[in-house]
């Protein structure tokens, strides 16, 4: 058996052009913004055993602040533990997040699949039981803004269109983070009237609407519009399964709540009490790749779509496991701007726009476990703060 000796956490900054949003420390609120040099906060954790093993990831859209206080609180535990009882780990720690939202689990669950992965010569999706090794993928957008990029429903149409030549075949868009219905239901039915008889279309409402009447006006524009899927309509903030089922039973689109509902149970009530139709989950938000999985086999279970939310090679190797998802999601896009994504990588994995095939498929890696190689010179040079846990023993 093999232990764990070392833990890392590297905190990181480092720069994306033309997009301006709330603060280095969040995602949230980034659009477009000519000429504007926003500064984002990630985190990498890297997990060794005393074999020599080594497991790695670097954390995307769930490395927030508080994410990374609950990574801290859990390297510690790691240290002396068998990394291959990822399972048992994971009951562990979710049992020690329980007065928090869970979100510091994910990372370090990933590089343990990561890990292991690497020392049985494996990729996670193999591991995990392999399904497909190519992904179709939508255009997720960034959310609107008033400075000449996606700034009304005409400049959203000509993106999708864009989206399409680039071969895109379908496509989502966010709102303006206002939550102006009658603005929200006009880019829908423009997005709809130019490219709904040749794309797959969604919209996510990012909980932005700001009460029930206004998520039924733009649900209504959702059902004439002919789009797949409604998603985080407004701002009971995705919690309350009794509103949304009370909308999935006045509208025709299906609904895709789950993003702000963390883990397995949570999830399970959610679906049971009729609150969505779609199933939401995402590796780095929901306990990771363990906890992940779980969830799309409650929803395989009772015959309904998992739908795995953002972007990076943990959510390819979930989605590349499993049957029933449709959709792998590039997020976010924009013209004239790149995803804000951290460029960590040194073996050409991408989630910029351009990633997809002709076919408007992304790839699942294809190595030992998550199957990238992280640029370690990138992360060292824009690191701010390195943590550090040991077993002295």
């Amino acid at each position: 058996m093999s232990r764990i000796t070392r833990v890392e956490v590297h905190d990181f900054e480092y720069e994306v052009e033309n997009l301006s949003g709330a603060g280095k420390y969040t995602h949230n609120h980034v659009a477009y913004e000519k000429g504007a040099r926003l500064t984002l906060a990630k985190y990498a954790v890297v997990i060794e055993t005393d074999d020599g093993a080594r497991g790695e990831y670097v954390a995307m859209w769930g490395a927030t602040r508080p994410a990374l206080a609950q990574t801290l609180m859990l390297a510690p535990d790691l240290l002396g533990r068998d990394p291959d009882m990822r399972e048992a780990i994971y009951d562990d720690f979710k049992r020690r997040l329980h007065h928090f939202d869970h979100m510091g689990h994910g990372p370090v669950d990933i590089a343990l699949w990561d890990l292991t992965g690497k020392r049985l010569g494996a990729s996670v999706s193999q591991l995990l039981g392999g399904y497909r090794t190519r992904l179709p993928a939508y255009a997720s957008t960034f959310h609107g803004d008033r400075k000449g990029g996606l700034d009304s429903p005409r400049a959203y149409a000509d993106f999708a269109r864009h989206c399409y030549d680039l071969g895109y075949r379908a496509f989502k868009l966010h709102g303006w983070f206002d939550g102006d219905p009658v603005a929200e239901a006009a880019a829908i039915r423009e997005v709809g009237h130019t490219v709904g008889d040749r794309m797959t279309l969604m919209y996510d409402g990012a909980c932005d609407l700001k009460t029930f009447a206004d998520a039924l006006h733009v649900g209504r524009a959702c059902d004439d519009a002919g789009y797949f899927w409604y998603e985080d309509p407004y701002r009971d903030t995705g919690l309350s399964a009794h509103a949304h089922k009370k909308l999935r039973e006045m509208l025709r689109t299906p609904l895709l709540i789950g993003e702000h509902i963390r883990g397995l149970e949570p999830k399970a009530d959610f679906l049971l009490a009729g609150g969505t139709d779609f199933v939401r989950v995402d590796p780095e938000y929901d306990m990771g790749i363990t906890g992940a999985i779980k969830t799309a086999r409650l929803a395989e279970a009772l015959g309904l779509d998992v739908e795995i939310h953002a972007v990076g090679p943990a959510h390819r190797h979930v989605m590349g496991a499993i049957r029933n998802s449709n959709f792998y999601e590039v997020a976010l896009v924009g013209p004239d701007c790149p995803n804000i994504v951290p460029p960590v990588y040194a073996c050409g994995y991408t989630d910029q726009i351009d990633c997809i095939d002709a076919a408007g498929t992304v790839g699942v890696p294809t190595g030992p476990g998550l199957g990238v190689t992280y640029d370690w010179d990138f992360i060292a040079a824009h690191t701010t703060r390195k943590h550090v846990f040991e077993d002295v023993r």
